[in-house]
């Protein structure tokens, strides 16, 4: 079993324009597959930085001197490139989401598949996992967890009748979880409706959302004139999140103005309707289904 099956490999890469002697940062470095094409395409003196928060993906990490590994999530991007003296950079690449070791690891917690500590935690040095937050959260809480991150629909009662359930007995392990929301599910959906709860507190353990924002906030400043931003997500929010910023440089979508009504977008978009991968991939890859590349440029 490999760590994780880099999704849209040849595409991303092609998109990132990599120029022989540039500088480059892979923002999810996970299994290691896209910084190495990266690399395979730099020169002897091109340089790569490549972020990951998750402990076990150093394991992944090339003997070579071009590459710098910064152990951290990629919403610190432009402090570490500061202190890296890296700034301006050729291009950024991110591949967000959840990589098949983390999904196939079953004490990590991630996966539907398997009975396991409820953890969830890309960076397993921080306290908050997903077990503390059902025993903790309050019941609106848990709910804004549920409906933003999941969208699920009965997101209070599923809320409510956890919250009764936890003064009995802990909340720990996913079998229990699975067990406890399995009434909230159609027979037909149920574990399209457990992703969707599993989606929901992974997203509000690692600070998902918020960690995208405060990346895609930076790229426009670690970036020079024509430098490539190119950006894989997985699922509606970030997608969503990702065209807003590209086509705006804001997340609600519309370009700020100033007092005289003109607007200034740090970003040209490349991609004007996301690129999915082939059929053959995702045959090879089902993981790669839900993928959607952009790409942009900074202006």
């Amino acid at each position: 079993m490999t760590y994780h099956t880099p999704v849209l490999l040849k595409a991303s890469i092609d998109e990132l324009k990599v120029q022989a002697e540039g500088k480059y940062a892979d923002a999810t470095f996970g299994g290691g597959g896209h910084s190495r094409e990266i690399l395979r395409r730099l020169g002897e003196n091109g340089q790569l930085f490549s972020f990951d928060q998750d402990e076990d993906a150093k394991a992944n990490l090339p003997d070579d001197d071009r590459l710098t590994f910064i152990p951290l999530n990629f919403r610190y991007l432009r402090n570490s490139l500061r202190m890296q003296k890296a700034i301006p950079l050729d291009g950024i690449l991110a591949d967000l989401g959840v990589s098949s070791h983390q999904f196939d690891e079953a004490s990590r917690g991630f996966s539907i598949r398997f009975d396991a500590p409820l953890d969830m935690r890309m960076n397993q040095a921080q306290p908050l996992n997903a077990a503390s937050i059902l025993a903790d959260y309050p019941e609106e809480e848990l709910r804004r967890v549920f409906r933003d991150y999941g969208e699920i629909r009965e997101a209070g009662k599923l809320a409510r009748h956890l919250c009764n359930v936890r003064t009995d007995r802990k909340i720990d392990t996913t079998g229990k979880l699975l067990e406890l929301i399995r009434p909230f599910a159609g027979k037909a959906k149920e574990n399209q409706f457990a992703a969707q709860v599993f989606q929901a507190l992974r997203i509000e353990v690692n600070d998902e959302m918020g960690s995208l924002k405060d990346f895609l906030s930076q790229c426009a400043e670690v970036l020079k004139p024509g430098g490539r931003l190119v950006i894989i997500s997985y699922h509606s929010l970030e997608d969503r999140l990702v065209k807003n910023f590209l086509r705006s440089g804001t997340f609600e979508g519309e370009a700020e103005k100033d007092l005289f009504g003109r607007s200034s977008v740090p970003f040209k978009a490349i991609t004007r309707k996301p690129v999915r991968p082939p059929e053959e991939e995702i045959s090879q890859n089902t993981r790669a289904r839900s993928a959607l590349l952009r790409v942009a440029e900074k202006v």
